[in-house]
């Protein structure tokens, strides 16, 4: 904030030529909430943040101000690793429905499943009204979770291998795919051979981009085809086998990033990572890394108003070291 009023009273005055000379402390990063609760996805309508919370509450940010709205689900959430309300979407038409997609994992009998639901939001509060998707079987770890709305107003949806490497390559298993879904609940396997896909995106051209967790290195970003199979675990990283995709870009065998939300943002791709504690700006063209923004701790998921950049922090999650007014959503300039 100090460079920028610096840089506006150098304008007012006609001393442009002073900015040149100005240190580079690369982007200035604001505070717009603390104190959230394990958040997970991040949405905006009309100058308010919804932001859905693991522990079944959806944030309600407005002008800095931070509401913890609970969510009535039909199933108690389950208690396991990384579990909880994960993907969160407001549907099209939220302004006059008041209706969003949710991802969530419950308890059943002893066992873990997850399902796509639509839940309502009427005074301060929001019910689950509708179930979509049910009975992905799910393990203690890799529950997926992206909810994104695509270019064709369709609902895809990211599904882990739970845990078992073998359902990435099963036909007949949701887990390790990616799955479109029509509203009244219908849908098709859009890709397989994902591991634990968090990230969705599509650039300018409708092109669709994913993020997943590599086995302990090899994180892999995808450019994503309908009917295509992403080779996990056969392959990983910068493998390749006939008849599957390797990734455009991988964290590497030495290295992870543990990627989760990603968009698009000013032609770049920004990649939030978990274990790699940072924003990563990625040029999918090159495949270069240009910057990683650092200093915030784990990065969940990232939002462009094609204005501004805003991301998470999930140092609440049980794998960080939350400061005092963690987590934090935070706008990037």
């Amino acid at each position: 904030m100090k460079k920028r009023f610096l840089v506006i009273l150098l304008v007012l005055f006609g001393c442009t030529e002073e900015i040149e000379k100005l240190p580079n402390r690369g982007p200035i990063v604001e505070k717009v909430a603390p104190n959230l609760n394990i958040p997970w996805s991040i949405n905006l309508h009309d100058n308010t943040f919804y932001i859905s919370e693991r522990v079944g509450t959806i944030a309600r940010i407005q002008d800095g101000t931070v509401e913890h709205e609970p969510v009535q689900f039909s199933k108690k959430l389950a208690a396991i690793s990384e579990a909880g309300l994960l993907g969160f979407v407001l549907k099209p038409d939220f302004e006059k429905t008041g209706e969003a997609f949710a991802y969530y994992t419950y308890d059943m009998n002893g066992e873990a499943f997850n399902r796509v639901v639509t839940i309502k939001r009427e005074e301060g509060q929001w019910q689950e009204i509708f179930i979509h998707l049910d009975g992905i079987k799910t393990g203690n770890i890799h529950h997926g979770g992206r909810l994104e709305i695509g270019p064709d107003r369709m609902l895809y949806v990211t599904v882990g291998d739970a845990g078992n490497p073998n359902n990435a390559q099963d036909s007949t298993s949701l887990n390790g795919k990616i799955l479109r879904m029509n509203d009244d609940g219908s849908f098709e396997i859009f890709s397989m051979g994902h591991r634990n896909p968090q990230g969705l995106a599509w650039d300018k051209d409708g092109t669709l981009y994913e993020a997943e967790h590599g086995q302990s290195s090899n994180d892999e970003i995808n450019l994503v085809k309908q009917g295509k199979n992403y080779g996990y675990p056969i392959i990983e990283g910068e493998e390749t086998k006939e008849g599957l995709v390797s990734p455009i870009i991988t964290s590497g065998s030495n290295e992870t990033w543990a990627p989760s939300g990603i968009t698009f943002h000013q032609g770049k791709l920004y990649v939030a990572t978990l274990r790699g504690e940072s924003v990563k700006v990625i040029n999918v063209e090159t495949g270069e890394i240009e910057q990683s923004i650092t200093g915030f701790g784990r990065v969940r998921d990232v939002f462009s108003d094609g204005e501004s950049l805003y991301f998470i922090t999930n140092n609440t999650d049980g794998r960080g070291t939350p400061s005092g007014d963690d987590d934090v959503l935070y706008k990037l300039d």
